[in-house]
């Protein structure tokens, strides 16, 4: 059990999401998601959650399991095509996970998402939040559009596009 996770997890709340992603940022990210839709057949899912609760910490999860139950919780597995992606920040952790269906992640390396996660990071650490989402997305977008470019096949907004928010 790692005590100092612990105790950052019980010390971060919702006011850590309120000071990084204020109003007028969660609209331009949704603003972005929307735009960036429209560029291509994909669906895009920003999540951000202060921390995990109690239990979750001391099964240890991580923030990769953590980000897959929000996959499924969110059903962005539920797209059509198969190409939801879901871009998931633990604040506490200072961790993004980046979870694609197999429709997208059959075409993306690990790598690739994991780089795409990396410099989301260090724009966090910058203090650049929306900024380090608006690139992530934009990144996301690039591959989106490259393995599912638009077409009125795929035209339907299947996932919202306004940012979650997880308490």
């Amino acid at each position: 059990m790692n005590f100092a996770r612990i105790m950052r997890h019980l010390l971060t709340g919702q006011l850590a999401i309120r000071r990084r992603f204020p109003a007028a940022s969660l609209t331009v990210i949704e603003q972005a998601i929307k735009q960036s839709e429209m560029t291509h057949g994909g669906e895009i899912c920003f999540a951000v959650e202060a921390a995990l609760n109690t239990a979750s910490l001391l099964r240890n999860q991580t923030a990769r399991e953590r980000a897959i139950e929000v996959f499924s919780q969110q059903r962005i597995w539920d797209t059509e095509y198969n190409n939801g992606v879901l871009i998931y920040l633990l604040l506490a952790d200072r961790d993004v996970e980046i979870i694609g269906d197999r429709g997208i992640h059959s075409k993306i390396s690990s790598k690739e998402w994991e780089d795409i996660c990396r410099a989301m990071e260090s724009a966090f650490r910058q203090q650049q939040f929306e900024a380090g989402v608006i690139e992530g997305i934009n990144t996301v977008s690039s591959y989106l559009r490259k393995y599912f470019p638009p077409g009125p096949e795929n035209a339907r907004n299947e996932l919202a596009d306004k940012p979650v928010v997880l308490y």
